[in-house]
């Protein structure tokens, strides 16, 4: 009888030891993410500093900054339909800050079918995060429409620094846009629902492991 339902129990129990690995291991990644999510959310709070002569990805990543200049007109068109303001072209300008560096500034979306309009190029003060997005895709930039925001390859085209800012607030505001600041809403945070679904999978296989060892002794009795 035991050597009949042997195998599907080592099967089940190796299958159970799998399947829980997976689903702690899922927990453990989410509280690794709602620890980065928080410190985002403390850099994205915090009182801005002005921009710093260095900057590093690794450790200026999402902090505010402030910086006083004006965009030059010089566009860069980032097509985007997941927003809260719908689907549409964030603007990332040339920016050149007082003393005469350029930067890049995200001003906001513009609408998918907005009507042609010149930039606002006025002096302004500005409030942003830094920022070097993970966007992906495999498509090319199609002349000044661009499908991820690569910061190296558009500080080569806008003839920047490859140092991006998200503007938060402004002094003043390019009419054509509606400032989308940075937050941790669209940062994915999916770990709960796999722990659950590995969880949930293991139930199954524990009953489909009960079923099969049970039935494997009735056969032997009978």
């Amino acid at each position: 009888m035991m050597r009949k339902s042997l195998f599907p129990l080592v099967i089940g129990l190796g299958g159970l030891a799998i399947l829980f690995y997976l689903a702690f291991w899922q927990l453990d990644r989410l509280e690794w993410k709602q620890g980065v999510l928080a410190d985002i959310d403390a850099r994205l709070a915090a009182e801005p500093v002005p921009l710093p002569a260095q900057v590093d990805p690794e450790t200026d990543n999402y902090l505010t900054v402030i910086m006083q200049g004006a965009a030059t007109g010089e566009e860069i068109r980032f097509l985007d339909s997941g927003t809260a303001a719908g689907t549409g072209h964030h603007i990332i300008s040339a920016f050149v800050v007082e003393g005469g560096r350029r930067v890049m500034l995200d001003q906001g979306l513009l609408p998918l079918y907005a009507e042609e309009v010149a930039p606002f190029t006025g002096e302004v003060t500005v409030q942003g995060n830094l920022i070097w997005p993970d966007d992906i895709s495999d498509q090319a930039p199609e002349g000044d429409e661009w499908y991820a925001r690569d910061v190296a390859a558009m500080a080569q085209v806008l003839n920047t620094e490859p140092v991006l800012v998200v503007l938060a607030a402004a002094s003043q505001y390019d009419d054509r846009l509606t400032p989308l600041a940075v937050d941790t809403r669209n940062i994915k945070n999916d770990h709960l629902e796999y722990a659950i679904t590995w969880f949930l999978l293991a139930v199954v296989w524990m009953s489909m492991t009960i079923f099969y060892v049970t039935r494997s002794m009735c056969a032997k009795e009978d």
